[in-house]
């Protein structure tokens, strides 16, 4: 039996007339599309790298006055959220409250709307289906420089430069050689679908997800013996505190953080304290969202530049 597109399986989740449209999008509009976004009383919009289009019963459109441009209802909007919780709200109220699904080929759907006081949406008014990318291949280079020096890494890069993807290919590459514990806390990164990841994570690897960084890096170093420790976008003080505890303990780190360049980065007390500690020997500069999953640079850290 043919294998489902993430395409195809996005398109199953769409009303009627957006699904009917979508099929008549050509193969090559269907490449670099990074995410399909839904809204009440707004047009689907499909999200490049580089631009936005809109859906029309036709085809695709840059231009937001065509005529031809759909729009969904609020009813429909709902329809969606039934069929993500399989028609079974009851079921999915930890989806409710998280705000996000995790469907098939690891496609993630966030969504936006009203908050009970419960802290569960009710009204959703807004899908955003994310198609995860998979590029093997992508960590080699930082792959090869880890082994060589039995070192940890930091990735950064700005808003959709495409470094979860390399943090992906990366646990991939050092989870088939060495115990990794990833501490996937968004469950973004290996996006597990009834305790089974739908990304590639590498045989070795051990998941924790729907934590916060800082518990599940603890949880890891006290029950989980890594080798090595992934997680994605490291931010605050409790995170900075759990990896200085555990890289006591002769565990290595291959993290992600935010920032276009090292003049950027710097200006961050996190990463700032990160290089004054030497946690990480290197860091993976990316070139940004006109080249997702490109590695501009990789730098030697060292404290002179704090």
């Amino acid at each position: 039996m043919k294998e489902c597109t993430s395409y195809e399986i996005i398109s199953e989740y769409m009303p009627a007339t957006v699904r009917k449209a979508m099929g008549r999008i050509t193969e090559r509009e269907k490449e670099h599309i990074s995410e399909i976004r839904l809204y009440s009383g707004r047009a689907p919009i499909y999200v490049y790298p580089d631009k936005i289009k809109y859906l029309t019963e036709n085809g695709l459109t840059g231009s937001r006055g065509n005529t031809a441009i759909l729009k969904v209802t609020p009813q429909e909007v709902r329809g969606v959220v039934d069929a993500l919780c399989h028609y079974s709200l009851h079921t999915c109220q930890r989806e409710m409250k998280q705000g996000y699904f995790v469907l098939r080929n690891g496609i993630r759907v966030g969504m936006s709307g009203t908050y009970s006081d419960s802290g569960v949406i009710t009204e959703a008014c807004g899908l955003n289906f994310r198609l995860s990318r998979n590029i093997n291949g992508c960590g080699q280079m930082i792959f090869d420089k880890i082994i060589k020096e039995s070192c940890g890494v930091l990735i950064c890069g700005g808003v959709n430069s495409g470094k979860t993807t390399i943090l992906r290919d990366l646990c991939r590459l050092i989870g088939s050689w060495r115990k990794v514990s990833l501490i996937d806390e968004r469950n973004e990164i290996a996006c597990v679908q009834n305790g089974i990841p739908m990304n590639d994570v590498g045989e070795l690897t051990d998941i924790l997800s729907g934590c916060s960084r800082s518990m599940g890096i603890i949880s890891a170093i006290r029950t989980l013996s890594p080798d090595y420790i992934f997680c994605d976008e490291i931010s605050t003080a409790d995170d900075l505190e759990a990896i200085t505890e555990s890289a006591g303990s002769g565990v290595k780190f291959c993290a992600t953080i935010h920032g276009s360049n090292w003049e950027e980065i710097l200006a961050g007390d996190i990463a700032k304290e990160l290089v004054r500690r030497n946690i990480f020997r290197y860091a993976a500069i990316m070139y940004g969202a006109d080249k997702p999953g490109k590695i501009r640079e990789i730098k030697k850290m060292t404290c002179r530049e704090c």
